[in-house]
């Protein structure tokens, strides 16, 4: 069990203030405002169009990689010094990226800052959850993994007026940006930890099936989430003929969706719980995505842009909220979170690269890539309806593993 050593609820507000700046930083901006820096990189001719996409798939390799490094580096260190380290890290990747010394060195910065956010990603809600009361904890994820949203809908707004000063300057604005937030948040993180009893030794204890059930929904909806996230704007741009303006108006939609999210299925997670909640967030996803290619009009690609926007960051609290459902142990909590999140980085690697390579093979074809999205949400949702069918057995017969993957037990 926990001790009761938090702190005041007063309090409860500052670790989650620098979990919003680590997510922010890490993956708000390491990772988005990347995208709207990809024409400027090829036209100042810093790098050549298919250095650029090799580049942005630096990002999302570091990312695995710092997801499978988080928390043995946080064991040698601790969790607060780790999240500290890796934000500096993301900083210093910034100001470094403001020099094309060559591709080699620009994808060292790109990997260390996705390195960084993989470890954020993993640390964060483990660090600060449990200083923050569990009948707000869903609303409290959505908090912190707002940070994402801001930095999706700030590559947006912020990225284009530093362009006008110039490329170079751009970083060292997002550096600077990232050096404040880094600053911030230095002091916020929880200064008292949460100790947690060693486990009773019991070989019988073994992992509910619903937590790799939610390991395989995660990693399909990482793959879901990958062509809207990546071929958003192109579609509307070059896809659709309608220019680069119209395309950024979109993004900062899907921008705005990914400010709501977070705290919105957050709520969800609190009231109706993370199980249904996860449900309907699907089933709205997968209508979404699939609705895309037949959205003509600016009005119809702006509504779908902000509930797509809401995706990405937005199941992540909920994710978060089942892993805490499944598993009351907080030690069982992180490690479990630790593997979702190693899960969802593999699957959004993969899916980024052959999402590429099959936009290129077919010449370009956008539908393609958001029926295949839309595909991979449904068969995050068939998972779990799979489970429910073995409902229709008497519960007598059924073990208590299958119930509890099921949904009929926590």
């Amino acid at each position: 069990m926990l001790d009761t050593h938090a702190p005041p609820r007063s309090s409860v507000w500052l670790p989650i203030f620098a979990g919003l700046c680590a997510s922010l930083v890490s993956i708000g901006l390491a990772r988005f405002a990347y995208t709207p820096l990809i024409p400027s990189l090829i036209q100042a001719q810093w790098f050549s169009a298919n250095d650029v996409v090799y580049l942005g798939a630096a990002n999302l390799v570091g990312y695995l990689i710092g997801a499978l490094i988080g928390r043995p580096l946080a064991q040698r260190t601790s969790n607060k010094s780790a999240l500290r380290v890796m934000m500096v890290a993301v900083t210093l990747a910034f100001f470094a990226c403001g020099f094309p010394l060559s591709v080699v060195w620009f994808f060292a910065w790109r990997l260390l800052s996705g390195i960084a956010g993989g470890a954020i990603m993993v640390l964060v809600a483990a660090t600060v959850l449990p200083h923050v009361p569990a009948a707000r904890r869903g609303l409290a994820s959505g908090a912190i993994f707002l940070g994402i949203g801001l930095g999706i809908a700030g590559s947006g707004t912020i990225v284009p007026p530093l362009l006008s000063l110039g490329l170079q300057q751009t970083w060292f604005g997002l550096g600077l940006l990232a050096l404040v937030l880094t600053a911030a948040s230095w002091f916020a993180w929880p200064t008292g930890t949460l100790h947690e009893a060693p486990a009773p030794s019991d070989t019988s204890a073994r992992t509910p099936s619903g937590v790799y059930l939610l390991f395989a929904q995660y990693a399909f909806m990482a793959a879901g989430l990958v062509p809207a996230m990546v071929f958003l704007v192109d579609y509307v741009a070059r896809g659709l003929g309608d220019g680069a303006h119209i395309g950024a108006m979109i993004w900062v939609m899907y921008g705005l969706g990914a400010i709501v999210g977070p705290v919105t299925y957050g709520f969800l997670a609190d009231k109706l719980g993370a199980r249904l909640s996860i449900r309907v967030v699907l089933v709205v996803q997968a209508i979404a995505v699939g609705l895309l290619p037949f959205a003509g009009s600016f009005t119809g690609l702006a509504v779908l842009a902000v509930i797509l926007g809401s995706f990405p960051p937005g199941i992540v609290p909920l994710a978060l909220a089942r892993v805490h459902e499944l598993l009351p142990n907080h030690h069982q909590q992180q490690v479990a979170w630790s593997r979702a999140t190693v899960s969802f980085a593999t699957f959004q690697a993969l899916s980024g690269f052959a999402y590429s390579a099959l936009f290129n093979s077919s010449g370009g074809q956008h539908a393609l890539l958001f029926m295949i999205a839309a595909g991979a949400i449904v068969v995050a949702l068939a998972l779990e309806l799979g489970m429910i069918l073995l409902n229709r057995r008497p519960l007598g017969t059924v073990p208590t593993h299958t119930l509890i993957a099921a949904g009929n037990l926590k």
